[in-house]
């Protein structure tokens, strides 16, 4: 008697994270060795997939943990240290071509959970604490360029806040206002699965293609398919829309250290190659 095959039933939790931390190393790969001109621009393509699955499977994870309040705090945490190190590249310590990371995802996500726990407090009528938390990180940006502008000796400290303790959404490079945006929408559709998807696909498009492309001066159709292929980010909605509701298998803590340890080993190896 023939065994019966197993039917995939799509990809769970831990899958998903796998599928974009692939992903997110084709990207980074281009990213920090672009400079030797053999590294292929579809690197970065498929790479534009990875943030979206992270993200979603964020979003996931803040729906489900047990506790929200250590979720936050090991994501925060290796954000601000990384963002420390950032500032640190940034002012004493660059590539030979000056290049530096702007690795500040982990940044974006903090601010984006804080949002979301406090739409959660607002649901429970806790007015007050919900509405700072949703508020105070997104008019951050206002009080310290405001900040800047009438106390321009603030500057350094308002830096520092800004790559540690008190990101600024509308100055991080990697992730920042737009996906903050498309972390709320994906947030708000995550009880309709194909809603969900098809949310995030036109939501990419739109902040990651189409605004882009009529803000800059001269920009060409086939800029699109060449240089501004943020858009393609749009394509995570087809995993995002094949996720089973499941966690998997797998060491979690894996993907939180991942993220820093292979950014600097990518990026050390790249200042040796333009060394020697």
């Amino acid at each position: 008697m023939m065994e019966k095959r197993k039917q995939w039933k799509g990809f769970t939790d831990f899958q998903l994270k796998w599928l974009a931390l692939v992903l997110m190393v084709f990207d980074h790969i281009h990213y920090f060795f672009e400079f030797t001109g053999k590294v292929p621009e579809w690197f970065s393509m498929l790479g534009r997939l990875s943030a979206p699955l992270f993200l979603f499977c964020l979003l996931e994870g803040f729906a489900h943990t047990r506790n929200r309040k250590k979720y936050f705090l090991r994501i925060y945490a290796i954000a601000v240290g990384m963002g420390a190190l950032q500032y640190v590249f940034l002012s004493f310590v660059r590539r030979p071509d000056g290049f530096v990371p702007q690795n500040q995802m982990l940044a974006t996500f903090s601010i984006l959970l804080v949002i979301l726990q406090g739409i959660e407090w607002c649901r429970q009528r806790q007015w007050l604490k919900g509405l700072c938390a949703v508020l105070l990180p997104l008019l951050w940006p206002v009080l310290g360029m405001g900040l800047i502008y009438q106390v321009p000796a603030s500057t350094p400290v308002v830096l520092i806040l800004h790559y540690t303790v008190l990101p600024m959404h509308t100055a991080i490079m990697d992730g920042g206002t737009y996906f903050i945006l498309e972390g709320l929408l994906l947030y708000g559709l995550r009880k309709n699965r194909a809603l969900q998807a098809a949310g995030f696909f036109a939501a990419a498009l739109l902040l990651e293609g189409l605004a882009p492309f009529l803000l800059t001066p001269g920009a060409e159709f086939r800029m699109l398919f060449t240089q501004m292929y943020g858009w393609m980010s749009g394509f995570a909605a087809i995993p995002m829309y094949l996720y089973n509701g499941k966690r998997g298998r797998g060491n979690k803590k894996l993907f939180y250290w991942f993220y820093p340890a292979h950014v600097y080993v990518l990026y050390g190896i790249s200042w040796v190659m333009q060394i020697f």
